[in-house]
């Protein structure tokens, strides 16, 4: 009944000590919050549930339990699925609102910590705020629904970015050394060891790498490629091991993750190792060997579980022994060498990767697939592809996408722009040095060096009958400029020998 003007409180009505008021008033909003809201719980300590309000009890059969005495003194993680209840417990921190749902429906709740006298979390209060609030509150629930959704779809993308391109199988080839670099492949798969590729460029060593890792166990967690000669120096550092909020001026406030800790749980893979700068080759093998990367301007370590795949088109070795790279990585990635053998040395492949090609090459450009005669597999086997399976889908491309012929046959290959040809020759005409002589002792040597001994001087007699010019050399070898440079700056004594001209 209200107090009317003349009226005063009774003395005793309200308690007149803090602890009592305090009492009071948290009574009087335990009963408003009863009556409020839509059901309640507390649970203890041990994040029992120990009580629940009559409202909640309408819930109870949607969560399978007949009554009361089947929910109450249970765990809640038991019989409230996805209840966050135990963090609250845990954190101390209370839940204001959020979104709960479960096979009884979607609530508006909110989580409270319970404290003792002495400040202690001894339980929690649960409150249902709102029953089905998809009906009364129905632009939040859809704006939650649709960022749901769109995190959903981002996760996937970003899964589909991370998941290997190629499986072993992608390996085209049934000659001898396509067949033992894919046994290889399979047998290092089932390891977590370093693996390190080496071979010439464009054999098809990043295919191999994504090729290990999806027949790995850590196939559903990230592959990270990382092409080193395609960072410069000075961003190396923080591309690899991250940096943390505020390191330097101009970097990001939020902080930036690494590739280490992007191929957390995964693999990466490190494109052109011998690329490396030495500096960074230290902060490398300590990161190999202890699985720790302490981002750019920090002084927290983060612990990570990463499969390195390492490849490169350099001579390790022979940069170790020169001392442009060190031992103690080379040894670190050296652990399971895999060599990639360059297409001249498996041209009985050369049918079935010019049949792969074609048809990828008719896919991206659109185009229907051109067949290939008899004569022109034999033109393409008679090529020394210096350039490899890149060189060959480059001249693939070019004659499929420059003729209108349905069948491509080798006098197509031999006029091809920008191909080498039989008839061409090069200015001042020149007749084409013959072939070295092979010794009795040379023949016995391994074929790969017979071959680099008999293209070095080839590179070298063609350099001496034109002069010096570069293009003029390379047309006379019938292989492309840029193959040319690639050698030349492999072996740069040839260049001395003349006075090579530019030739461009």
């Amino acid at each position: 009944m209200p107090l009317s003007e003349n009226q005063t409180p009774a003395p005793n009505d309200i308690p007149q000590d803090v602890d009592g008021l305090l009492r009071l008033a948290a009574q009087s909003m335990f009963d408003v919050l009863a009556r409020s809201t839509e059901g309640m719980m507390v649970i203890d300590r041990d994040h029992r549930v120990v009580w629940i309000s009559d409202g909640y009890k309408r819930f109870l059969p949607a969560l399978g339990f007949a009554g009361e005495h089947e929910f109450v003194g249970r765990p809640v993680e038991d019989v409230v699925p996805n209840t966050q209840m135990l963090q609250v417990l845990e954190s101390g921190k209370p839940v204001l609102v959020d979104l709960l749902t479960n096979k009884a429906g979607t609530f508006l709740v909110s989580r409270l910590p319970l404290r003792n006298d002495a400040g202690e979390v001894i339980g929690a209060l649960g409150l249902v705020l709102l029953d089905h609030p998809e009906t009364t509150m129905q632009p939040l629930i859809q704006k939650f629904a649709r960022l749901q959704q769109e995190l959903e779809d981002t996760r996937r993308q970003l899964a589909a970015q991370r998941r290997p391109k190629y499986t072993i199988a992608s390996f085209i080839g049934a000659s001898p050394a396509a067949l033992e670099v894919k046994r290889q492949a399979r047998r290092v798969a089932q390891t977590d060891s370093t693996v390190l590729l080496l071979g010439e460029t464009g054999t098809g060593k990043e295919l191999l790498a994504h090729a290990i890792h999806s027949a790995s166990r850590r196939a559903h967690r990230p592959l990270v490629s990382v092409n080193i000669a395609a960072v410069p120096e000075t961003l190396l550092e923080a591309e690899f091991f991250g940096v943390s909020p505020g390191a330097y001026t101009g970097a990001d406030r939020k902080g930036r993750d690494g590739k280490f800790k992007l191929a957390d749980g995964g693999t990466l893979f490190l494109d052109e190792i011998g690329d490396m700068p030495l500096a960074l080759q230290s902060k490398l093998l300590r990161v190999l060997q202890e699985q720790e990367v302490e981002p750019l301007g920090s002084n927290t370590v983060l612990r990570v579980d990463v499969r390195v795949i390492a490849a490169t088109s350099r001579d390790l070795a022979a940069m170790v022994a020169a001392g442009s790279f060190r031992a103690d990585l080379y040894y670190r990635l050296n652990v399971l060498p895999i060599r990639v053998p360059a297409l001249r040395e498996r041209l009985e492949d050369i049918e079935a990767l010019a049949e792969a090609l074609g048809e990828d090459i008719a896919r991206r450009s659109g185009m229907p697939q051109k067949l290939l005669s008899p004569d022109a597999i034999e033109w393409l086997m008679r090529q020394p592809w210096p350039g490899n399976i890149r060189e060959l889908r480059n001249t693939l491309e070019q004659v499929s996408l420059m003729s209108d012929d349905m069948q491509l046959t080798a006098q197509h290959f031999e006029g091809g722009a920008g191909l080498p040809t039989a008839t061409t020759t090069a200015a001042p005409a020149t007749p084409a040095p013959a072939a070295p002589a092979i010794t009795p002792a040379q023949a016995v040597a391994p074929l790969p060096e017979l071959i680099e001994a008999l293209e070095r001087d080839a590179i070298a007699r063609a350099l001496q009958a034109t002069g010096g010019n570069r293009m003029a050399a390379a047309r006379l070898l019938q292989i492309s400029r840029a193959s040319l440079y690639e050698r030349l700056a492999r072996w740069p004594e040839l260049e001395a020998k003349v006075q090579v001209s530019g030739g461009a």
